[in-house]
C-alpha cells in the first residue's frame, strides 16, 4: 500500500488527487491552514473511501515547524511516507504589481515557493533516512515561461518551483529518491473563479477562451494519480497540457464544444 502526503488537500486539486489516490487503494494524509476544514475534508473522505486510510493534519506549509509535523504525523500513522506532493499554494488577485501591497506579494510567496522548499526538504530528510520515496512539485504558470498580465507575483513563484525541481533533481541524484514535477495546466478551479466573484461581465469576455484551455479537475487528478503510481524514472516531469495538444484544441474548435465553464 502507498503511503502519501498532500499539501494543500482540503479542497481544489489537491483535494481531488486526494480522493483519486484513496480510490486507488493508497494511504492519504491530506493538510490545510484552518483545523475545522481540515477535519470537514477527512470526514468526506472517509465516508467514500473509510477512515482506516484516510487521516489529515493542519499545516501551514510556509511555517517549516508545521511542516516538519505533517511527515511526523503521516510517518506516526502510516509507518513511512511513499510520495510527497508539494500542491499547497495561492495565487494572487488579478492586477497589475503595482496594485498589490507587500502583504500579498508576501503570501504568495511563502506559500508557494518557501512552503514548497520547506516541504521538498524535509520529504527528502525523512526519505533519504528511510530509504526510498517520491516527491513531485506541482508547477504551473509561469514554469513554462508563459506571462499573464495581473498574474506576475503567481507567475514568478511557479518559475522559481520550476528551478527547484531542477536543481532538486541534480541534487539527490546520488539518492534513491524520486523527484518529479507535475504540470497540469490550466484547472478551472476556485483559484480562478475567486479571480471573478461579482465580475460577471470580465467572466463573459473570457469565458468563451477558458471554455477552450481550461482544463475540468476531475480529467486532470486521475491523470495526475496514475502518472505518479506508475512511475519509477528518478527524474521525471509530467505535462497534462503539452503544447501539441493545445494546438489540437484550437484546430478542433469547429468540430467540438467545450463547456468546462458552464
Amino acid at each position: 500500500m502507498v503511503n502519501v502526503v498532500v499539501t494543500g488537500s482540503t479542497r481544489g486539486i489537491g483535494h481531488a488527487i486526494a480522493n483519486e489516490l484513496l480510490a486507488c487503494g493508497c494511504q492519504v494524509m491530506i493538510s490545510g491552514r484552518i483545523q475545522q476544514i481540515v477535519v470537514g475534508a477527512v470526514t468526506k473522505l472517509a465516508a467514500r473511501h473509510g477512515a482506516e486510510r484516510c487521516a489529515g493534519t493542519q499545516c501551514d506549509v510556509s511555517d517549516p515547524v508545521q511542516v516538519q509535523a505533517l511527515w511526523d504525523a503521516a510517518k506516526t500513522r502510516f509507518g513511512q511516507v511513499d510520495v510527497w506532493i508539494n500542491n499547497a499554494g495561492i495565487g494572487n488577485r488579478l492586477a497589475p504589481l503595482w496594485e498589490l501591497s507587500p502583504t500579498e506579494l508576501k503570501a504568495v510567496i511563502d506559500t508557494n515557493v518557501l512552503g514548497t522548499l520547506y516541504g521538498a526538504r524535509v520529504a527528502l530528510r525523512g526519505m533519504i533516512e528511510q530509504g526510498s520515496g517520491a516527491i513531485y512539485n506541482l508547477e504551473g504558470l509561469g514554469s513554462d515561461g508563459r506571462v499573464i498580465q495581473g498574474l506576475v507575483p503567481y507567475g514568478s513563484s511557479k518559475a522559481q518551483i520550476h528551478y527547484l525541481t531542477s536543481g532538486l533533481m541534480r541534487e539527490a541524484r546520488r539518492t534513491k529518491i524520486i523527484i518529479g514535477a507535475i504540470q497540469p495546466g490550466m484547472v478551472w478551479t476556485d483559484m480562478i473563479s475567486k479571480q471573478y466573484e461579482g465580475k460577471p461581465e470580465e467572466l463573459q469576455k473570457v469565458k468563451k477562451i477558458f471554455n477552450l484551455i481550461c482544463n475540468r479537475v476531475d480529467d486532470v487528478a486521475p491523470w495526475i494519480v496514475g502518472k505518479i503510481l506508475a512511475n519509477r524514472r528518478r527524474c521525471v516531469r509530467f505535462n497534462y497540457m503539452p503544447t501539441y495538444k493545445l494546438l489540437w484544441r484550437f484546430l478542433s474548435v469547429p468540430f467540438t464544444k467545450r463547456a468546462v465553464i458552464e
